[in-house]
């Protein structure tokens, strides 16, 4: 029986979770206690936990994974300002009055804050607590009501900056560089995180079309269950419809422009994303427009210039020109720290910030707490020869690396019912994607194929954590009878998402092959 330790300690780890203990303590709890049973018994060499410092190190220096912080500050200073609001009532009344009109706008609504904050339970509960009850009022079935507003919530996963795009693409690159290894090359390549956005972008915009099409024609087929908004509900005009969605669809541009057209990295581009949520919120709470605009306009100029004519002041042969370019930066730089601040005052008096930097440190503490824990977990399981284990079922599936690939896929969306993406990413990832990437699967288009797996996880229940988020905000007259039964249908589109990207890997491939 001690031969099956690498397996046995899974078991626990599983059971542990279901328990209810903590999931940081569950995973390194568990590697700990397994350690020394296989030191006991002969089965493990304890000295491999002296790895473990160098784990800690190499994960505290990530530049990779600063970026997600920083993404998250961004996400919640946009949630905080209630700009998700605007958005919505915005979107319904535009296309309230078509059958599923308001489901559309959710959808709509949805993937624009995916794109401008990437946080689905601050999606779902925002718009759980504006877009449901007025589905409701207008005799949306409370399934369907339910089932679009948690799948809406979810895009914020798959469409970048997504923080799951970003744990992923540092898991695939170290399993590309092993595999690399593995087969004998030691001049390496790496993969990035932009390469993992730019190859989510189609994926994505693909996923949004397929909600809207079931929609449309759930709409046209059962009109009952999707009635169009009551007649006196004013339409908006250009003006409120531009205030509305400009902002936003700017951001998304500024950050996801940075980075897939190679003018900052992930990390700077989080840095501009969170500056532009705090002057979007600025502007909104009633800072001066003018001062806002100034700003922003200042804090562009000076990323592209400085782009394109760079000044280094610790050289030596600077020039005047070099010299007056600097002073134009300072300049620049002013300007925009006076935006900032003046941003700053009404979103610290209504107490945005505090609940912005609330979020972000305990959204950032869960994750790099289970990235740690998972440090200890990987390398017990690896001592217990579980690595090898992994190696030698995929190798041996029938079917060869499709049969491997079908296997995982369905193992990773079995482990969706009970566990957090983040556990799946930082925990099973690097046991199987070293392997199926060995087997020949591109190691991007296998990314992205994961990725929508595990957006799933968030939509099945009965651990969904999409569900749970709508539950919490939802009104009393929507049960969990039927948020389940309303997110099964997106169950699957997911999984007809999951079979148009594996027979059309372009669909993955072709963007980030065209700008990296």
């Amino acid at each position: 029986m001690m031969e099956y330790l690498d397996l046995i300690m899974f078991a626990a780890l599983m059971g542990a979770i279901l328990l209810g203990f903590p999931v940081s303590f569950s995973i390194a709890g568990v590697g700990i206690i397994f350690a020394f049973i296989g030191w006991y018994t002969g089965h493990m060499d304890i000295t491999l936990l002296g790895a473990m410092g160098q784990r800690v190190f190499g994960l505290l220096s990530n530049n990779v994974l600063i970026a997600i912080p920083l993404f998250v500050l961004m996400g919640a200073v946009l949630e905080k300002s209630r700009i998700a609001e605007d958005l919505l009532d915005t979107m319904g009344r535009l296309f309230g009055q078509l059958h599923g009109g308001l489901g559309i706008s959710v959808i709509l609504v949805g993937a624009l804050l995916a794109a401008s904050t990437g946080i689905v339970g601050a999606t779902v509960v925002a718009m759980g607590m504006i877009a449901l009850p007025a589905m409701l009022r207008a005799g949306y079935d409370p399934r369907v009501a339910s089932g679009i507003v948690c799948t809406a919530g979810t895009l914020g996963q798959i469409i970048p900056p997504s923080t799951l795009l970003i744990i992923l693409a540092d898991v695939m690159s170290n399993s590309f560089q092993q595999a690399q290894y593995e087969q004998g090359k030691f001049s390496v390549e790496a993969l990035s995180v932009g390469q993992f956005f730019a190859a989510a972008v189609i994926p994505g915009l693909l996923l949004v079309t397929l909600y809207l099409v079931y929609v449309l024609l759930r709409g046209w087929i059962r009109p009952q269950d999707m009635p169009p908004a009551p007649a006196d509900l004013a339409k908006p005009d250009r003006a409120e419809i531009l205030r509305a969605v400009v902002p936003p669809i700017l951001l998304i541009f500024a950050v996801l422009g940075a980075i897939l057209g190679g003018i900052a990295t992930p990390t700077e581009a989080a840095s501009v994303g969170a500056i532009g949520a705090l002057l979007m919120t600025g502007h909104k709470m009633g800072a001066s427009p003018k001062l806002i605009l100034t700003g922003a306009a200042a804090f562009i100029a000076l990323g592209v210039l400085a782009g394109a004519f760079p000044v280094r002041f610790q050289r030596n042969d600077l020039s005047n020109a070099d010299f007056a370019l600097g002073l134009v930066y300072a300049g620049l730089a002013i300007c925009g720290m006076m935006a900032v601040l003046a941003a700053l005052k009404p979103a610290l008096n209504q107490k945005v910030v505090h609940g912005a930097l609330e979020s972000t440190l305990t959204m950032t503490s869960m994750i790099f707490a289970t990235i740690l824990a998972a440090g200890v977990f990987s390398l017990v399981f690896i001592g217990l020869g579980g690595e090898e284990r992994v190696a030698s079922i995929l190798s041996s599936m029938p079917g060869g690396a499709t049969g491997a690939l079908v296997f995982c896929m369905v193992f990773i969306f079995f482990l969706g019912f009970f566990l957090d993406f983040v556990e799946i990413s930082v925990i099973v990832l690097p046991l199987v994607t070293p392997t199926l990437i060995l087997l020949g699967h591109d190691p991007i288009w296998l990314g992205i194929l994961i990725a929508i797996n595990l957006q799933t996880s968030f939509l099945t229940p009965p651990f969904g954590f999409s569900l749970f988020y709508l539950r919490g905000a939802a009104p009393k007259e929507i049960t969990t009878r039927h948020i389940y039964a309303g997110v099964i249908p997106f169950i699957g589109i997911q999984a007809i998402g999951v079979v148009f990207i594996w027979f059309v890997p372009t669909l993955a491939t072709w963007l980030p092959s065209v700008l990296f």
